[in-house]
């Protein structure tokens, strides 16, 4: 299956690489409908900053993850569906995990419920690093255990476990990817990144970084956009896991 002339539907495009993809969809020549959080202040979150002849091309949708109605008006007339809604913030989860069952299971059960009805031909869940937890063994491979180490990643693992569940009920085409650490414009501040680069833009003689153990291996933001393509159109990759 290929990209160009499909409709696509791409829950989460006002985020962080939701918007990259949302971009980068437009311009291979898809049909993208933007799912975005309804808010009072009419914002489209990062895709306010997109390019206009991007804004132009988009059908925008403002709703909910959490309403299966809405979820149902977005998903209708599309052929792929790019799930990339989530609460994603560990520490936060902490706080207020319901917030992260009712969008992260519950709003992906919304998906896949509405991939089913309309027939879509293909659902790309996206999953998180975080699910496998601290490393029982490097480099992590898709065999390595789930391990629900925050409410977070627990949610993640909830959703991931719905998806696959209707590929495997009801042959829903699914396919599910786990990035690993992206980062590049648009991420959140709070990222390591980012971190070191306002600190050396701010003088520092000296960089924080906290704990220097652990190991990571990052993605640009435009290379996972890239993965997300590559994994819809491999029918291959469907029932699969990609990390």
């Amino acid at each position: 299956m290929k990209i160009a002339n499909k409709k696509i539907l791409v829950t989460g495009a006002d985020g962080f690489i939701g918007s990259h993809l949302t971009e980068y969809l437009v311009r291979a020549g898809a049909n993208v409908r933007a799912f975005v959080q309804y808010n009072s202040f009419n914002s489209w979150g990062w895709l306010d900053d997109a390019d206009a002849n991007v804004k132009d091309s988009l059908d925008v949708f403002a709703g909910d993850i959490r309403d299966p109605n809405g979820v149902r008006t977005a998903v209708k007339d599309c052929d792929v569906v790019m799930h990339l809604a989530a609460l994603i913030a560990i520490p936060y989860s902490y706080h207020s995990p319901d917030t992260y069952i009712d969008t992260n299971v519950k709003g992906t059960l919304n998906v896949v419920q509405a991939a089913r009805e309309f027939d879509v031909e293909r659902v790309v869940h996206t999953s998180t690093s975080e699910v496998y937890g601290t490393a029982l063994f490097v480099p992590i491979t898709e065999e390595h255990p789930l391990q629900g180490q925050s409410p977070y990643s627990a949610s993640k693992i909830g959703a991931d476990q719905i998806a696959q569940s209707f590929f495997h009920s009801f042959n829903t085409p699914v396919a599910t990817i786990r990035p690993f650490n992206t980062y590049g414009p648009r991420q959140s501040a709070r990222a390591v990144i980012p971190t070191i680069i306002t600190q050396v833009a701010a003088g520092a003689g000296e960089i924080k970084l906290g704990a220097i153990h652990p190991t990571r291996d990052f993605n640009y933001v435009r290379d996972t956009v890239r993965g997300f393509v590559a994994v819809a159109e491999s029918d291959a990759a469907v029932g699969q896991v990609s990390t």
